[in-house]
């Protein structure tokens, strides 16, 4: 069963609406479940690859990753949760797990419940909200994955036209 329906949350995947790559993120992280992430990603057998720059290594633990000198290079992680589905997550800061989502990636239910997913292994793994934010509007969320309900809501109605 899915979490959302495609055609109530279509406005959310919308390219002029969102930007392209909207800010997925979990508030109130700690290194300990950025490790999580790493650990769930890790069991979860999705295809990933780490790298610093230019340079592709294996991934390491988020203490290691967390703790580079501030003028070092921002590492990322591309994780695949499908051939045709793409996060990449930005190790900017221990206080907040970031990734990014390409829209044009998350078109249709296939996809949608895809993204639900992920997110709701995510939350659940932390215990913790993941929220979906329009690309540079932090605080402003339409999509959250809910602890307490434990499911993917909509949070943000279609625009009025």
């Amino acid at each position: 069963m899915s979490d959302l329906l495609w055609d109530d949350v279509q406005h959310c995947f919308d390219l002029d609406e969102m930007g392209s790559l909207p800010d997925v993120r979990v508030p109130d992280a700690s290194v300990e479940d950025w490790q999580a992430v790493l650990d769930l990603i890790s069991a979860s057998g999705w295809k990933c690859r780490y790298s610093e720059g230019e340079v592709v290594m294996p991934v390491p633990r988020a203490e290691a990753v967390l703790s580079r000198p501030a003028d070092a290079e921002c590492p990322d992680l591309r994780v695949w949760l499908t051939p045709d589905v793409l996060v990449i997550f930005r190790f900017c800061a221990p206080e907040e797990i970031d990734f990014d989502v390409d829209l044009r990636e998350l078109q249709g239910q296939e996809r949608l419940d895809v993204f639900c997913g992920f997110l709701r292994a995510v939350g659940r793994r932390l215990g913790k909200a993941v929220l979906m934010e329009p690309e540079g509007d932090c605080g402003h969320p339409v999509l959250r994955f809910d602890v307490e309900a434990d499911q993917v809501v909509l949070l943000a109605g279609p625009p009025v036209s």
